[in-house]
């Protein structure tokens, strides 16, 4: 039997790996209470006490506005962390998982971003995130990154459960229209992840993993309002607004779509279209 670390166990994703890894081996799960990211000689006392096979990283600095001023904190949790993780799964031969997103890019481009297109990320938590990916390659261990986007889930702190709640508080709710990506369920990230370790040759490298289709915030708020009606007792106007009517501290890409299609060929994995995941999220 495997021995899986995981960290972040408390965080969206990582809440759901801990019942997709349980079949694949011992899952030694770590939260921030645990393991201190920020600290370079905790991780590598915990990953050499632990001698795990595989580590997945699902730990990470998600606050993206609150990154613009605590750039150090970010870049120490998304961008040093990883790469101390990956020195150490390189002197132990294991393979080290870890979660990317979108914001590596800058959103200029027409079309959805493959993994071979340059990032350009234009805010503190994309840069920090950019530079996890970086110092996880140079550090020449076994790994599997995979870049996702927006998010969401039953647990944590999201966009779902945030409109949930506002659609209770508030008569209109006023969503941004003109961004742009996939709405990604935590527990088809932490499926997938799982599907990819139980292979006899895990795929190894960079991938984009998210669900199919995309949309804008709004949509992605009108989707929700549409079909949680049974699970609320007040109905809010919706209304559309432009990324200009409500600015935040950290400026995000128009374009976060990705394409995923290098999973689906090399790995036989792919997601369903953000819709259908949606409303099997919302059943639960």
């Amino acid at each position: 039997m495997k021995r899986i670390l995981l960290t972040g166990r408390n965080g969206q994703v990582g809440w759901e790996l801990q019942r997709t890894l349980a079949p694949l081996g011992e899952v030694i799960a770590l939260d921030r209470g645990k393991l201190d990211l920020t600290d370079a000689d905790a991780i590598r006392q915990a990953i050499r006490t632990v001698r795990p096979e595989i580590i997945v990283n699902a730990a990470a600095y998600t606050a993206v506005d609150q990154a613009e001023t605590e750039t150090d904190l970010a870049m120490r949790v998304n961008g040093r962390a990883p790469g101390v993780m990956g020195e150490e799964a390189g002197k132990l031969g294991a393979l080290l998982i870890h979660y990317s997103t979108d914001y590596v890019f800058d959103g200029s481009k027409d079309s959805p971003y493959n993994e071979a297109d340059a990032p350009v990320p234009i805010n503190a938590y994309g840069r920090s995130k950019l530079a996890g990916e970086q110092a996880i390659q140079a550090s020449g261990c076994r790994h599997l990154i995979f870049r996702t986007s927006w998010v969401y889930g039953l647990h944590g702190r999201n966009f779902l459960r945030t409109i949930l709640r506002l659609a209770e508080e508030r008569e209109e709710l006023r969503i941004v229209a003109d961004q742009f990506g996939a709405p990604t369920w935590s527990r088809l990230i932490a499926e997938a992840t799982a599907l990819a370790l139980a292979r006899q040759r895990p795929p190894e490298g960079l991938y984009h993993l998210a669900n199919g289709g995309h949309t804008s915030w709004h949509g992605f708020a009108q989707a929700i309002l549409a079909l949680s009606k049974n699970l609320r007792t007040r109905e809010p106007g919706l209304t559309a607004i432009p990324t200009r009517e409500y600015p935040l501290p950290a400026p995000r890409p128009h374009n976060s779509r990705l394409t995923c299609y290098r999973l689906a060929q090399e790995a036989s994995i792919q997601l369903p279209d953000w819709r259908d995941a949606l409303g099997l999220c919302l059943d639960r």
